[in-house]
């Protein structure tokens, strides 16, 4: 089964999704056990999904808007109801791992991406709100998000570095890990603060497919993926890594997000099956964990060729495509697509507690 080749393999897989019918059927706990699930990850969109697709959440949003509370604090005290409960599910395994797997991760809002400090804020108040070990603050790799992730982490506060794209974002990603780890180092302080740098996969081929030949499309993605693979490898080979990790210091593990194949014509697992690769983690959406769970074909582990990698972004270039230029965009759309969907989610929140005002009020 692909789920157990990958977890032998030593990649670990995390469920990119989390609402109440997953938390009450039992799913997440079968997905545990049957598919090698070792954690998750949330974000408003899939917030937004799991309250418009169900009543499961009205009676909350009720009583909080009765109680004078704004929609976005109505938001983190209903996404951290389950959040907690998926962090108590998985906390054995965080336990047992001392606090390798198991994590849930929750994200700040998207409209401090360009704010440091704000974020820096809002990170430590969902920690402390959140009250879980093996909670994950997830803060997007923008210019003023490294500082803040550098900050967060030397502050002791475990986070999943968001919305990185290409090689540059993820040096600037570790280069905040490794500054914080030292200072912490310095400062007399343990070095087991987790991070994940998640790199975003899928959308660098919705956004070259239109410019290049049909031999190339769907390549993109993976290929900038094994680049700043080869670059994780050479990073914990670096004096500069051993050093730490000699202290007690463990990796940045890198994080495939965006692993939904949207292209129809091709396997639903494409990227699962190109990305299979030691100490990384996917995180994928429920379908194509299920694709996964039903594929009976071997995966190969990626090879991890940093010319290879260097060679098939080449190919892009020469075909026209500034794959620099194109990383900065997709990273700018991304927090673009962040912000549009966390006030379709405020505003979903706003429709419900107004529904059920006029209900009472007739």
């Amino acid at each position: 089964m692909g789920t157990r080749d990958l977890h032998a393999l030593g990649q670990r897989l995390w469920l990119d999704n989390i609402n109440r019918e997953l938390l009450d059927n039992g799913a997440l706990v079968r997905y545990t056990k049957d598919f090698s699930i070792t954690g998750l990850t949330s974000n408003p969109s899939i917030f937004d999904a799991a309250i418009a697709g169900t009543s499961a959440y009205d009676g909350e949003i009720r009583m909080w808007h009765n109680a004078g509370v704004s929609n976005e604090a109505i938001f983190k005290q209903i996404a951290l109801v389950d959040l907690r409960r998926a962090a108590d599910l998985f906390r054995p395994l965080f336990d047992a791992s001392d606090g390798l797997e198991g994590w849930v991760s929750m994200e700040i809002s998207p409209l401090f991406a360009n704010d440091t400090w704000g974020s820096v804020e809002a990170a430590r108040q969902i920690q402390h709100l959140a009250h879980r070990p093996n909670l994950m603050i997830k803060i997007p790799g923008t210019p003023a998000g490294i500082g803040a992730i550098e900050t967060s982490i030397h502050a002791g506060i475990p986070v999943n570095v968001t919305l990185l794209f290409s090689l540059a974002h993820y040096q600037a990603a570790a280069e905040a890990y490794l500054r914080a780890l030292e200072r912490r180092l310095v400062a007399g302080l343990h070095l087991q603060v987790a991070s994940v740098a998640s790199i975003f996969i899928s959308r660098w081929d919705i956004a070259a497919a239109p410019l290049v030949p049909p031999e190339l499309r769907g390549q993109l993605g993976i290929s900038m993926a094994r680049r700043v693979y080869a670059e994780y490898r050479e990073l914990l080979a670096s004096a500069r890594w051993r050093r730490l990790a000699e202290a007690g210091a463990r990796p940045q593990r890198l994080l495939w997000a965006s692993t939904g194949n949207k292209d129809s014509d091709t396997s639903p697992t494409r990227y699962v099956d190109a990305l299979a690769a030691a100490d990384t983690i996917n995180t994928l959406p429920e379908k194509t964990l299920l694709a996964l769970a039903c594929n009976q074909k071997s995966i190969a582990a990626m090879p991890e060729d940093k010319n290879l990698a260097e060679g098939c972004l080449q190919r892009f270039k020469v075909a026209g495509v500034e794959v620099d230029s194109l990383g900065q965009k997709l990273q700018l759309d991304g927090v673009e697509a962040f912000v549009k969907s966390w006030h379709s989610l405020l505003g979903r929140i706003a429709e419900k507690a107004l529904m059920h005002s006029h209900a009472h009020s007739v």
